[in-house]
């Protein structure tokens, strides 16, 4: 009997310890994100998530203050350059099926592309070493219609040469992953969207998550992007390169974004070894080491190797840490267009990694 008493008391003691240490973790967190509780601002939306649980879960200030609807964990929110990540997958699952080789040319693919991009790889693309022209900066200055990925291909007709030759040096690109977005259309033979959702986001149950087509596709809990000014905030939710999705397209919230770590943790799509080779530096062909893999900026922290990724545009700004080998993941999503999050995904994530 007394075995028994001990053992109940020995349990109850453990789990009030444990509810007193996720007291002390929520108290942490809402310190480090105290910059965006304003109820009447643009704010966040925060997740932890560690060993294929969810084990803090936050919303931080408005949606959108224009309608005062606050932020939820449920909010989705513009990812912008997180977005790249599913790109990658979407070109890493038509590898996995043999449709294409991240050895080809991009001419295989697009036979009328300028002579300067013989040199390119699938894989160029991929790490941000094709040396593609960033497409913004051949936009033409009185465009006042946004751009889709298929502009963004034509807009390099307007220049004859690269940054550098493909796969000697790292230089991040949004055109790349515009045009991947457009090899993905011509292996699957599918709307680039399409083929995210019944691939990637049905297979995980995201169900509100979507690549946006403003006309045919809609955001549930929608957040709106914000800007700063003046002493006052208003909406700056679009830009003319918001309709480009390989590179930014995606709308997600936090919650759902935790199913997609965790298929990839659980190797779901690819296999290990090719989801390691997608967090991993990259070797390019004069051996020289970059700090992106496919889809994932890499970095040290703390001691850990890890992938991250950062978001940015004209009202968002998001960020997200990964660190597989304490399996553990930090989401900072933010519809405001000030301060990297990378900075309080790297605080949240200090709480753990101690």
């Amino acid at each position: 009997m007394k075995k028994i008493v001990l053992g109940v008391l020995s349990i109850l003691f453990i789990a009030q310890a444990n509810a007193q240490s996720k007291k002390a973790i929520a108290k942490s967190i809402d310190s480090i994100m105290s910059n965006y509780t304003s109820p009447l601002a643009p704010g966040a939306s925060v997740l932890v998530y560690q060993k294929n649980k969810i084990i803090f879960k936050k919303g931080y200030g408005l949606a959108n203050i224009e309608t005062g609807l606050p932020i939820q964990t449920n909010t989705n929110f513009r990812l912008a350059s997180v977005t790249k990540q599913f790109t990658a997958m979407a070109i890493l699952l038509l590898e996995k099926r043999r449709k294409l080789s991240l050895n080809d040319s991009l001419i295989k693919y697009f036979t009328n592309f300028p002579a300067y991009g013989k040199g390119i790889r699938i894989k160029d693309l991929l790490t941000h070493s094709a040396g593609l022209v960033d497409y913004e900066d051949l936009m033409p200055e009185n465009q006042t219609v946004q751009l889709h990925d298929t502009n963004c291909m034509q807009l390099m007709y307007m220049t004859d040469s690269l940054y550098f030759p493909a796969g000697t040096q790292y230089k991040y690109s949004n055109t790349g992953y515009s045009i991947l977005a457009l090899v993905v259309e011509q292996v699957s033979g599918q709307p680039f969207a399409q083929f995210l959702q019944e691939n990637i986001f049905k297979k995980l149950g995201m169900k509100t998550t979507v690549a946006y087509e403003e006309g045919k596709s809609t955001i549930a809990n929608r957040a709106y992007g914000h800007s700063y000014a003046n002493g006052v905030w208003t909406q700056t939710d679009q830009s003319l390169t918001s309709a480009v999705l390989g590179d930014g397209g995606v709308y997600t919230n936090v919650e759902e974004y935790s199913k997609w770590i965790k298929g990839l943790w659980s190797n779901k799509f690819i296999s290990s070894s090719m989801q390691q080779r997608a967090w991993s530096r990259t070797k390019l062909d004069n051996g020289k080491i970059i700090d992106y893999g496919y889809g994932w900026h890499v970095e040290d922290f703390l001691g850990n190797t890890h992938p991250f990724h950062d978001g940015s545009s004209i009202g968002f700004r998001n960020s997200v840490g990964l660190f597989p080998e304490n399996k553990l993941m930090v989401i900072v999503l933010t519809n405001r267009n000030e301060h990297d999050p990378i900075e309080e995904v790297h605080k949240i994530a200090s709480l753990f990694l101690r």
